[in-house]
């Protein structure tokens, strides 16, 4: 029998093993408003490391917003959706989503993680096949395993593998599911041709836009806005560019009906505040406006300005993106990196296994609409110097 004390030790081996492998992890003690800078420790830095790309967490007309809803509303939706929690404001946003999406219908969820879970699981079981890419979101990955459908993962972008093992026809139905932006890489999905493999043999295509949505596309509405593809089934976030907390899914009604009936992670957990909702359904007016356009523009000019500056430091970027990847390789060398950079005023986190492989660790810059030209540079100088000692 395991005593207490031997169960307390084998949890601090197990720690000891994450620290020793450069591998442990903690939650730094953020202050203030979010934007183009952040307080750690009371020190403040040039923030390279947030999802925040239009600058919209902190816009005052957000804030207002959030008041305006709260006071109308209340804090709390007080139940699921399916029992008291589909409030006016909830059914309000998933149509806006619907019209913008341009699909017949949207439906909330709590989290990015939740919807891509909730998606997975309730169109996919044992006699279904999933065809993922190597490189997706642990979201993905677990709705994969979840849905204890057959799982079958592509090497990152290879369509001629993704043909191949969509070829059998034996399961009652194939899904191929991708980010568009992948969000360790930066780099986008060729969903124009995988939709074609798609209709080919028979597949639904699930996209995760998080990182695309607000900040590609007509009035900021995704990669594949962008290049006019139709997914059967879209998830987005309302973090992230929209500046707020949540996430959708956007899809025919049928589709929709069924997530209802089947997604555990809709089913079972308590509604977003109709506050939170309120919120985000403001976010989405504002990053389908004029003004959403222009913070765009303004990232693009950015992203391209810190790949120029790049560049000059001796590092190519292959395809220019909001989202910056400097490998560097080993875990312990990548938080080394990081650190250094923070003591130069920068705060550009340290990402690594086994949220990428292992052996890819890497500093991972995310840009925003409001860095300036010299928070910019000065990123890439820290960079730059950085990367000297190491």
């Amino acid at each position: 029998m395991i005593t207490l004390t031997e169960k307390r030790n084998d949890l601090e081996l197990e720690i000891r093993d994450l620290e020793e492998k450069a591998l442990y992890r903690s939650m730094p003690p953020i202050g203030g408003m979010p934007g183009r800078t952040i307080q750690i420790d009371g020190n403040t830095l040039i923030n390279f490391s947030g999802n925040n790309y239009l600058g919209l967490a902190s816009h005052p007309q957000l804030i207002r917003a959030m008041g305006l809803y709260a006071e109308r509303y209340g804090v709390g939706a007080t139940a699921s959706r399916l029992i008291a929690g589909n409030t006016e404001v909830h059914r309000e946003l998933e149509n806006y989503i619907a019209k913008w999406k341009h699909t017949p219908a949207a439906l909330l969820f709590g989290s990015g993680y939740q919807a891509n879970i909730g998606v997975l699981t309730s169109l996919a079981g044992p006699d279904d096949l999933i065809v993922s890419d190597e490189l997706n979101h642990a979201s993905i990955i677990d709705g994969c395993r979840l849905s204890k459908a057959k799982t079958a993962v592509y090497p990152h972008f290879d369509l001629d593998r993704l043909s191949e093992l969509l070829a059998p026809s034996d399961h009652r139905r194939k899904i191929v599911v991708t980010e568009t932006v992948f969000s360790m890489d930066g780099d986008y999905a060729p969903i124009t041709e995988m939709k074609s493999i798609c209709n080919n043999h028979g597949a639904l295509l699930v996209l995760d836009e998080a990182h695309a949505g607000g900040v590609l596309g007509p009035q900021g509405r995704g990669w594949a806005a962008h290049l006019g593809v139709e997914a059967d089934i879209t998830m987005g976030t309302l973090g992230k560019a929209m500046g707020v907390s949540g996430a959708y899914v956007a899809a025919g009604k049928k589709i929709i009906e069924l997530i209802i009936n089947k997604a555990r992670s809709l089913i079972y957990t308590t509604a977003s505040s109709p506050a939170l909702i309120g919120t985000a359904l403001e976010a989405l007016k504002l990053v389908a406006s004029e003004e959403g356009e222009a913070r765009r523009v303004t990232l693009m000019n950015n992203v391209n300005l810190f790949n120029k500056l790049l560049l000059n430091i001796g590092i190519k970027i292959h395809e220019p993106s909001h989202i910056v990847p400097i490998h560097i390789g080993g875990s312990a060398k990548a938080m080394a990196v990081s650190a250094r950079c923070r003591e130069l005023g920068v705060f550009a986190h340290g990402i690594r296994y086994p949220t990428v492989p292992e052996g890819s660790a890497r500093i991972r810059f995310t840009l925003m609409s409001e860095h300036t030209g010299e928070d910019i540079e000065k990123g890439a100088s820290a960079l730059s110097e950085a990367l000297k000692n190491y």
